[in-house]
Order: structure tokens, then C-alpha cells, then sequence
């Protein structure tokens, strides 16, 4: 299991767009202009762009031109990123872009030269110890600032609560950490991992919390995440089908009615140039 196995749609990645976006830390994006060239634009390189969410997202939120280098191994989610990129700056300048497929994992500090900063989101937690590694050190060598968002921690809430809330997010847990004929994923360990391996290379990281806070308003989302999250927990720990049968059905009922809240933690990192 690695990174070339692991494929998300682009239907999953709309529905929780707005979900992210809401979710990435404020405090970490502010620091980012003190950060950045301050004449003659910027460039970004999106590692795991998906459908361009992340530029979407922190385009507007930037000042000054700026050119996007999208990376994704999957051809589809390329297409949508390249038909939907942002136009426009914070301050009315051009935003333009390219893609390129690859594996983000795999990249050579070469291909990231002259960048003003490397963004990554929902990605750490699908890699291996030695993949998080090699993304890690091509990050340090862009020399540059680096912004990665959104990766789950393991820990999840949801209100009301059930007895069986545990039960499946452990079992989930393990579904992220597991070893299907290669080496194991890094799941909600992902992120210490990879502050680790920064810093081991001499880099400072500033790490906020950007949890998902899901609501009445978030149904479709919130049922989708839920189907998701139990599904993997009984492909982990299938004696758990019988027992969690009658308890999906009640969340699901509760996420319709608009009554289950859910609070998805997953951290943001902001990587300070050395």
C-alpha cells in the first residue's frame, strides 16, 4: 500500500471543500505575505492538488501575481484543477497555472526550483514513514516556506454521544495504519512524523489545530464522512459488522434529521524557511 494505490474522487473532494476551507488555520495563512517575495509575484507548487482546492482557497487570499504548478498522479483530478483555478489575487493581479502528474512523493529538489512556496492538503496521513520522508526533504530543499493543511489526527467527536464512538474510531485508527502487501501507512501518526523529520533537518514548524466542525448544515458531508469512517473501521475489524449495523443506521438517521454534530480534528503546518 503507498500513494500510487491510494485514489480519491473528485465528487468526495467537492463535498468537502467548503469543509477544508473553513477548517485551515486563519493564524497560520496571516503569516504567509511577511513570508513571501514582495515584488515580481510568486510561485506555488500544490503537491496532491486534487481538484485545485488549496488554490481556490488561498489564491484570493495572496497579493500580487502569481503562478500555480499543480502536481497529481491522477489525470482526472488534473483536468477539473486546471478548468477551475482561481484568476484573480487579493489585490486584482493575474493568477495563472499548469499542472503536472506525478508522484509528489518522488519529486527532485530540481523540479521545485524557484518556488515561493510549496502547499500540500489531506495528504500526509495516505503516506508511508519513507513516503512522508522523501516529501518532507523535497519540501526542506525547495528552501522556501511550505503550508500543509488538513491532516487527521485520529481523534473524533460526536454529539450526541454513543458508546460505540470509540469502538469504531479505534478500529478506523488501525484502518489508517494499515499494511496491505507493502509497507504500513502513518494514518493519524502522519503528522508528528513529518514535524519530526522537518526538524530533523533543521527546520522550524509552527503547528495549529484545523478541525472539521460539522453540523445541521453539513448533512450531506457529515453522512458521507460517517459511511466512510465506519465502513473502513469493519473492513479492519469485520467481527464488528453485526454490532455496528444498528448503530450506523441511527447516526445516519440523526446526520438526516440535522441532531449529529461532528468535530474531525486534523492539524495545519506551516514550515519556516531555513
Amino acid at each position: 500500500m503507498s500513494l500510487e494505490s491510494v485514489r480519491v474522487s473528485p465528487q468526495w473532494l467537492a463535498l468537502r471543500e467548503s469543509a477544508d476551507a473553513a477548517a485551515r488555520s486563519s493564524e497560520l495563512v496571516g503569516q504567509l505575505p511577511s513570508l513571501l517575495p514582495s515584488r515580481g509575484g510568486v510561485v506555488i507548487h500544490d503537491l496532491g492538488c486534487g481538484t485545485a482546492g488549496m488554490a481556490r482557497w488561498l489564491a484570493p487570499q495572496l497579493p500580487g501575481p502569481q503562478h500555480w504548478v499543480l502536481y497529481d498522479r491522477d489525470t482526472e483530478l488534473l483536468a477539473v484543477a486546471a478548468a477551475s483555478l482561481p484568476r484573480v489575487a487579493a489585490d486584482g493581479t493575474a493568477v495563472t497555472g499548469e499542472t503536472r502528474r506525478h508522484d509528489v512523493t518522488r519529486l527532485g529538489a530540481d523540479e521545485l526550483a524557484g518556488a515561493s512556496l510549496v502547499t500540500v492538503s489531506a495528504l500526509l496521513d495516505m503516506l508511508t514513514a519513507d513516503e512522508v520522508d522523501r516529501l518532507v526533504t523535497t519540501c526542506a530543499g525547495a528552501g522556501c516556506p511550505a503550508l500543509i493543511t488538513g491532516s487527521v489526527i485520529g481523534r473524533v467527536e460526536l454529539r450526541p454521544d454513543d458508546s460505540l464512538d470509540n469502538l469504531v474510531m479505534d478500529a478506523f485508527n488501525d484502518h489508517q495504519r494499515r499494511a496491505t502487501g507493502g509497507p504500513r501507512l502513518l494514518g493519524p501518526d502522519a503528522v508528528d512524523a513529518a514535524v519530526a523529520a522537518f526538524t530533523r533537518l533543521g527546520s522550524d514548524v509552527v503547528v495549529r489545530p484545523s478541525p472539521w466542525r460539522l453540523g445541521a448544515a453539513d448533512a450531506a458531508l457529515t453522512a458521507e464522512w460517517f459511511t466512510g469512517w465506519v465502513t473502513a473501521a469493519v473492513e479492519q475489524r469485520p467481527e464488528l459488522a453485526g454490532a455496528l449495523a444498528g448503530y450506523g443506521q441511527r447516526r445516519l438517521a440523526d446526520a438526516a434529521a440535522g441532531r449529529l454534530k461532528v468535530v474531525v480534528q486534523h492539524q495545519d503546518l506551516l514550515i519556516l524557511p531555513r
